[in-house]
């Protein structure tokens, strides 16, 4: 597996690069940027001080990697590989992506969704060394200090979290750091984006989880969340902070917060800094890349689609903003295209004067009752949806009627259950193949294995991950300079996301890419969006380059092991002592 994957996920080196260093000895084999293990050469041993502390073989990073993987393909435990890989990360940064990389289909579940959300729930158990940034609300008035602690000065990329709504697990307080180290992880792996220039941040402000607050274990403030006008001050404090020490465009995505607070501040400060919401627009862009790559596979243009969410939170409501865009650009009205979208969260179906009433952010796909509606089967039944979307985080409600419902009421129902983790998944790839007899076109949030059919046909079902959306979009906001994320820029996303699905992968049952070529997929996405916002006159980083392939390729970072001896040179034909006369 290893090498063949190798000659298409690094990049050729022609040159060695040197990094220059002031560390010695002990203190290099301990950071995990400079160490190399075994790989460290004769000549750094003796010069850097590091003879004799390491035994005498001298290894390859392709000999490293390979020992790395026969150890995780002896464990069965996917929390065991997360510790066991997080440990590679804390050791040897570079043999920890390298690894990452050429197993990225198998090992992306467990860095990132469905397996960190159990690690989050674990973290205080778990814990051996800390990763990324905590702020909590004690330190209002100190935020510029604590981001001067932190060891790298240039910044280009932050994820944070607050810890309220960690995938579908509910409040999980600073155990919801595993969230925005993953991210990052996946930023560097699949979108080449150096590790040094990411930072992972929690925000704590107490936790209304009582199980943690009764956990001896538990690594964060205890006490209730606090709501007040300290929670905004603090939250404005950070984002002055970051843009203060790192730069007006300086990326900072947020993640994971609660549904009242992730609508109120991404209006707040969408046009003031470099931000989005990858739960709101990075689902929104992956939701929607697999409706158009439907689109090719049905031969039914979006416009005609009727689209009904089970969820009506911050992930639906990006999702069916960004599919009412793409309908608006097709050439319907706004109104017209809201008109195929409806919503039913768990007081029932989104429709006016409904007992419960609706919030501010929902009233856009607020509609008239169609009928009588007390079940989400009925919703199906009456509203005759073409595509079903699941983002409600409630587990199997994609019930067995509902997909017969879907199967009879469609030639090929959309289905996609993207709830997170696999355990809140609204179905299973099996029921929805299955129960449509293989005609349904399907998508989940977390991995499903391939679902063999009564006639020996296989279907691998897609996954619509984020990780496809956000690592192609940052980098080319971080390389372009753009200030401020508009929506379009997603709905680009999204295209050049449906774009990458071959017509082979779609017989398959495929609507996304296959994971193992998720680096490549991020780069050309990169490229396409790069282009696009200097097309738009979004981006502030001039010269524009002329060539956008070259440049954004020329920045992905690779695994290969810097020299870290001193770059030595001769000075040919000078001579050191005085001319004669």
């Amino acid at each position: 597996m290893l090498s063949r994957l190798r000659s298409t996920v690094r990049p050729s080196v022609t040159a060695c690069r040197w990094a220059h260093t002031k560390e010695k000895g002990k203190p290099l084999m301990l950071n995990p940027r400079t160490n190399k293990g075994m790989a460290f050469s004769l000549q750094e041993r003796q010069i850097l001080g590091i003879q004799g502390l390491l035994p005498p073989k001298i290894e390859t990073q392709d000999n490293q990697a390979m020992r790395f993987q026969q150890n995780l393909q002896k464990m069965t435990d996917p929390l065991q590989k997360y510790i066991y890989l997080m440990g590679i990360q804390e050791r040897n940064e570079r043999l920890f992506y390298r690894v990452l990389m050429e197993d990225i289909e198998d090992l992306m579940p467990i860095v990132y969704t469905p397996t960190v959300g159990l690690a989050c729930t674990h973290y205080g158990h778990i814990f051996r060394r800390p990763k990324g940034l905590f702020i909590s609300i004690m330190d209002r008035g100190h935020v510029r200090s604590i981001l001067d602690n932190w060891p790298e000065t240039d910044v280009a990329a932050v994820v944070v979290t607050d810890g309220e709504r960690i995938l579908g697990l509910g409040d999980l307080g600073v155990y919801g750091m595993g969230i925005p180290v993953g991210k990052l992880c996946l930023y560097t792996a699949c979108g080449g984006i150096r590790p040094e220039k990411c930072l992972p941040v929690c925000i704590d402000v107490g936790t209304d989880n009582e199980t943690l607050l009764q956990d001896p274990f538990y690594m964060g403030l205890y006490q209730k969340r606090d709501r007040s006008q300290l929670y905004d001050d603090l939250i404005d404090e950070f984002m002055e902070a970051i843009v203060e020490k790192y730069g007006q465009d300086t990326l900072i995505q947020f993640e994971d917060f609660g549904n009242h607070n992730a609508f109120r501040l991404i209006k707040k400060y969408r046009e003031k800094y470099c931000t989005f919401n990858d739960d709101i627009q990075g689902t929104a862009a992956v939701a929607l890349a697999g409706l158009l790559a439907a689109q090719r596979a049905i031969g039914k243009p979006i416009t005609e689609h009727n689209v009904l969410f089970l969820g009506a939170g911050e992930a639906a409501l990006g999702i069916a903003g960004l599919i009412t865009m793409a309908m608006m650009e097709a050439g319907m009205s706004q109104e017209d295209a809201r008109k195929r979208v409806w919503l039913y969260d768990k007081h029932g179906l989104l429709v006016q004067d409904r007992p419960q009433g609706t919030d501010g952010n929902q009233e856009a796909f607020v509609h008239p009752s169609p009928g009588e509606v007390s079940s989400f089967l009925d919703a199906v039944n009456v509203i005759k949806p073409t595509a079903i979307i699941g983002v409600s985080g409630a587990g199997r409600l994609f019930t067995h009627d509902v997909i017969k419902a879907m199967g009879s009421l469609n030639e090929r129902p959309i289905i996609f259950a993207l709830s997170n983790p696999t355990t809140k998944a609204e179905c299973t790839a099996e029921d929805a193949y299955t129960l449509t007899e293989g005609r349904c076109l399907f998508a989940s949030g977390s991995p499903f294995d391939s679902v063999t059919l009564a006639n020996g046909r296989v279907l691998t079902p897609g996954q619509g991950n984020n990780a496809y959306i956000f690592p192609g979009v940052a980098l080319a906001v971080i390389l372009s300079g753009v200030r401020h994320i508009s929506d379009t820029v997603f709905l680009e996303a999204a295209k050049c996301l449906a774009e990458e699905v071959t017509d082979q992968e779609m017989t398959e049952g495929r609507l996304y890419p296959p994971l193992s070529n998720i680096r490549e997929v991020s780069i050309r996405m990169a490229i396409k969006v790069v282009e696009y916002v200097y097309a738009k006159g979004m981006a502030f980083r001039y010269p524009e380059p002329l060539d956008k392939d070259k440049f954004v390729r020329s920045t992905i970072w690779n695994t290969n092991y810097d020299s870290l001896v001193p770059d030595i040179y001769e000075w040919p034909g000078v001579s050191h002592t005085p001319l004669k006369k």
